[in-house]
């Protein structure tokens, strides 16, 4: 009910009642006051209820709309994984082809190599079967005394002198403390000398004078270094070595034979 309306009601009830407002007006009054009142209040009640409604269904399709643009960036992102996922397939299937391919490749090779062999395996089959080889003569196994001689004998020998030197190595290496290793030592020195490694020789007889002092090929090996430093035509060295030998082994044969050295260089 319209303020208007009931401003019109009241207007009518005072012109047929007079001037005067009997007490059955006055509360019929009160009772329209307090009907415009609780109108006036379901009205704003009624536009609260529809605004709450209103901006309530506004919420609710706000977020149905965001639903949806979740749901449709959801399918886009499965859209995009489902075509990466059909361009690896493919290129799985062209990588396997290629794969394949090769292999085809290879095996049509490795069937042509073996053709080939079994046609070569047919043509030796073919072919007379060769002499078994010729067995290999076993050197025996020479003693430390035997392999010692032969050495010397060698070095002794003309033109054995490398071989009989490298056979006395041999027997120093296997044989390092065996009493004859000094006079290897001297006579892989006189190999030296004959092969005219004069250097070599001397410092291989120096080994002899150094490491074996009285032992008895030490004068033969101080005549012999003499003689190398004199055929390096180092007559000085020479004669200091010679003179030595016959100060330290005056009664050896060797100093008979440097003292005749000496004379004959003074001349």
């Amino acid at each position: 009910m319209s303020k208007a309306r009931g401003a019109g009601i009241v207007l009518m009830l005072l012109l047929l009642g007079g001037c005067a407002p009997s007490p059955q007006q006055l509360r019929m009054e009160r009772d329209l006051e307090e009907m415009k009142r609780r109108l006036a209040e379901t009205e704003r009640a009624l536009a609260s209820q529809r605004e709450t409604l209103e901006g309530s269904s506004r919420d609710r399709f706000d977020a149905m709309g965001r639903r949806q643009a979740d749901l449709q960036a959801g399918l886009e992102g499965i859209r995009v994984e489902l075509q990466a996922v059909n361009g690896r397939i493919a290129d799985g299937a062209a990588r396997s082809r290629e794969l394949h391919d090769t292999v085809s490749l290879v095996q049509e090779d490795l069937s042509l190599k073996v053709s080939a062999l079994e046609g070569r395996l047919a043509e030796v089959e073919k072919r007379p079967a060769a002499p078994p080889p010729a067995p290999v003569p076993v050197e025996p196994v020479l003693s430390a005394a035997a392999q010692y001689e032969k050495g010397v004998a060698l070095v002794q020998k003309k033109g054995g002198g490398e071989e009989g030197r490298k056979i006395l190595e041999g027997f120093l290496r296997e044989h390092p403390k065996h009493d004859l290793a000094p006079n290897a030592l001297y006579w892989i020195g006189e190999a030296y000398y004959g092969e005219k490694e004069y250097e070599s020789a001397i410092l291989q007889f120096q080994d002899v004078i150094q490491k074996h002092a009285k032992h008895q090929k030490v004068p033969a090996a101080m005549l012999k270094q003499g003689m190398a430093f004199n055929a390096l035509k180092d007559r000085k060295s020479a004669r200091a070595i010679l003179r030595r030998l016959t100060e330290e082994f005056p009664k050896s044969d060797e100093a008979k034979k440097a003292r005749e050295l000496l004379k004959s260089w003074s001349k």
